[in-house]
């Protein structure tokens, strides 16, 4: 079973310290605190849009970063899937060519895109530009896309935030399907319960730049 350690510390020119301890095991965890707590320094750092001051993050038997070796890898070569609030869909990309470009990504595939277009629900939808459809719809061909590149973790950061409850429990239970097939670790950031309830997954709450409290199994 694969599994994500973190362990790092960052701090910025405003003051704000992040110190924080965890691990994360295959299927859904949720990364859980209010606006400024941190949870998009962390997500930044494991995919490595950003260097920690000191630290070290593994998944399962690979070294992401490790400071005291001077070991940092190149976010390419880390096989993270991201998929954050704003969607960032190609807008002169068809949803079939944003998801084949996910799945260009990577030469050895573990998604099948008629499949995850299945579970996902956007099997209509595949003729259409990014422009056409709604912000659920949107939301739900960055997921796929993500996927469909075949990650060894995929980040998920307040990708929900501005879609209403229903659709917000449809993608999950989506989601919920997809890792229940092909197991993988996936990082849930929000800072709202209902999706914790719903997901029904591990927590990590996290206040003012530190673990207040480890995951615990659901």
């Amino acid at each position: 079973m694969t599994t994500l350690t973190f362990r790092c510390e960052h701090h910025y020119r405003s003051g704000f310290r992040l110190a924080a301890e965890f691990e994360a095991r295959e299927g859904v965890t949720a990364l859980f605190g209010p606006s400024g707590s941190g949870k998009s320094t962390i997500v930044s750092l494991i995919a490595g849009l950003l260097c920690p001051h000191h630290g070290k993050i593994n998944l399962g038997t690979r070294t992401l970063v490790d400071t005291a070796s001077r070991v940092w890898l190149p976010p390419e070569r880390r096989h993270v899937g991201l998929v954050f609030q704003d969607h960032c869909l190609f807008p002169h990309l068809t949803v079939r060519e944003n998801l084949e470009y996910g799945f260009r990504r990577r030469r050895q595939h573990t998604a099948d895109l008629s499949h995850i277009a299945e579970v996902l629900e956007i099997e209509s939808l595949l003729a259409r530009a990014p422009a056409t459809l709604s912000g659920g719809e949107r939301q739900r061909v960055a997921l796929g896309r993500a996927l469909l590149s075949s990650p060894e973790l995929l980040l998920l950061d307040e990708p929900l935030a501005a879609l209403d409850r229903p659709l917000q429990v449809r993608i999950l239970q989506s989601l919920r399907t997809i890792l229940a097939e092909r197991p993988l670790v996936a990082l849930l950031v929000t800072h709202d319960p209902s999706q914790i309830e719903a997901l029904d997954a591990p927590v990590i709450e996290l206040k003012a730049g530190r673990i207040a409290s480890p995951p615990q199994p659901s």
